[in-house]
C-alpha cells in the first residue's frame, strides 16, 4: 500500500510538471518563434526593398499597356457601334463597283426615265408612270447595290478564313507580318486579296497595319473582320504571338462558318413555308384569271374591290415582313 501510495504521488507530481512545462512553452514558444521569423524575413526582404522599385516601374508599364489595349478596344467597339450613315462611294466600295457616284446617278436617271416610258406606252395610267419612274430611279439601283454588297460580303466570308491560314503559316516560317499580307493579296482572289492589298499599300505609305484592318472593317463590315482587327489592336500594344493568336482566330472562324450553315440548315423549311405561303395568293389570282377571266374583275373595276386588294396588300406585306423577321436568324 505504500507503494502504491508513491506512486500515485510520483505520477500526480510528473503530470503537475508536465502540464507547467506546456505551459511556459506555449508562452515563449511563440516569442522565440517571432523573433526567429522577423530576423530571416528582414533578412530576405532586404534584397526585396532594393527590387521594389523595379517591380513597381513594371507593374506601371504594364497598367499603361492595359490602359492602351483598352482604349484602342473601346475605340473599335464604339467604331462597330455607330451606325454611320454610310456614302454612296463607301457602298459602291462594298459593293465592288468601280464606278464614280456621279455614274451611277446618271445611270440611275437613266433606267428610271426608260421604265417610265416603257409604262406609258405599255398604257399604264398617268399616275403610275411618276410611282414607276421613282422606284426605277431610286429603288431599283439601291436594291442592286445592296445585293452586290451582301453577295461580296459572303465570298469574302468563305475565303476569309484561308486566308487567315496563309498568314499563319507565314508568320511561323519567319516572315514579317507585312509580307504574309503580301501573299495573300497575291495568291487570294477577290475580294479577299485587293482588301489585304489596300492593307499592303496603305503601310507603303505610311499607314500602321491596326489601322489599315480598321479600314478594311469599313469597307467589309463583318464581325469576322473586326475580330482581326481587334487581334491586330492588341499584338501591336502589347506584342505577343501573334501566329498563335491568329489560329485561334482562324478556328473561330471555321466555328462560326460551321454554325452559321446550321443555322441556315435548320431554317430552310420556315424559309420555305413562308415562301409558299406568301406566294400561293398570287397563284391562285393567276388561275383563276385563267381559267374564269370574268369573275375578278370587280375586284379591280369597283371601289370596293380595288379597297379589298389594297387591304389584302397591306397585310400580305405585314405577314411577309413578319416572317422574314422570325426566319432571319443573325450570328
Amino acid at each position: 500500500m505504500l507503494f502504491g501510495d508513491n506512486l500515485t504521488a510520483y505520477a500526480l507530481i510528473a503530470t503537475i510538471g508536465l502540464a507547467a512545462g506546456g505551459v511556459i512553452f506555449a508562452i515563449i514558444y511563440p516569442w522565440l518563434f517571432d523573433s526567429a521569423s522577423a530576423s530571416r524575413i528582414k533578412s530576405i526582404g532586404g534584397p526585396k526593398k532594393e527590387n521594389s522599385g523595379r517591380s513597381k516601374l513594371l507593374e506601371e508599364v504594364k497598367d499603361n499597356r492595359r490602359k492602351q489595349v483598352q482604349e484602342s478596344l473601346n475605340k473599335i467597339g464604339e467604331n462597330t457601334k455607330k451606325k454611320k450613315r454610310l456614302t454612296l462611294r463607301v457602298r459602291l466600295n462594298q459593293a465592288g463597283l468601280e464606278m464614280s457616284p456621279r455614274t451611277f446617278y446618271i445611270m440611275s436617271i437613266a433606267l428610271g426615265f426608260v421604265l417610265a416610258l416603257g409604262a406609258l406606252v405599255a398604257g399604264a395610267p398617268l399616275f403610275a408612270v411618276p410611282l414607276v419612274a421613282f422606284a426605277a430611279a431610286v429603288g431599283v439601283p439601291r436594291w442592286v447595290l445592296n445585293y452586290l454588297g451582301r453577295r461580296r460580303q459572303n465570298k469574302f466570308l468563305n475565303d476569309f478564313a484561308d486566308a487567315i491560314d496563309v498568314m499563319v503559316r507565314g508568320l511561323k516560317s519567319g516572315l514579317p507580318v507585312t509580307e504574309a499580307m503580301k501573299i495573300i493579296s497575291t495568291e487570294q482572289g477577290p475580294p479577299v486579296g485587293p482588301e489585304f492589298m489596300e492593307v499592303v499599300e496603305g503601310q507603303k505609305i505610311g499607314i500602321p497595319i491596326d489601322q489599315g484592318i480598321e479600314r478594311m472593317v469599313e469597307r467589309m463590315p463583318l464581325p469576322e473582320v473586326n475580330f482581326l482587327a481587334i487581334v491586330m489592336t492588341i499584338q501591336s500594344k502589347t506584342g505577343g504571338n501573334l501566329s498563335e493568336a491568329l489560329g485561334n482566330l482562324s478556328r473561330v472562324l471555321r466555328d462560326r462558318k460551321k454554325m452559321k450553315a446550321k443555322v441556315r440548315a435548320v431554317s430552310q423549311e420556315a424559309k420555305s413555308s413562308a415562301f409558299i405561303i406568301g406566294g400561293m395568293p398570287f397563284g391562285l389570282i393567276g388561275i383563276m384569271s385563267f381559267s374564269n377571266p370574268g369573275y375578278l374583275l370587280p375586284m379591280y373595276h369597283t371601289k370596293m374591290g380595288n379597297m379589298m386588294l389594297a387591304g389584302s396588300a397591306i397585310w400580305m406585306v405585314a405577314g411577309t415582313l413578319v416572317m422574314k423577321k422570325m426566319i432571319n436568324f443573325k450570328i
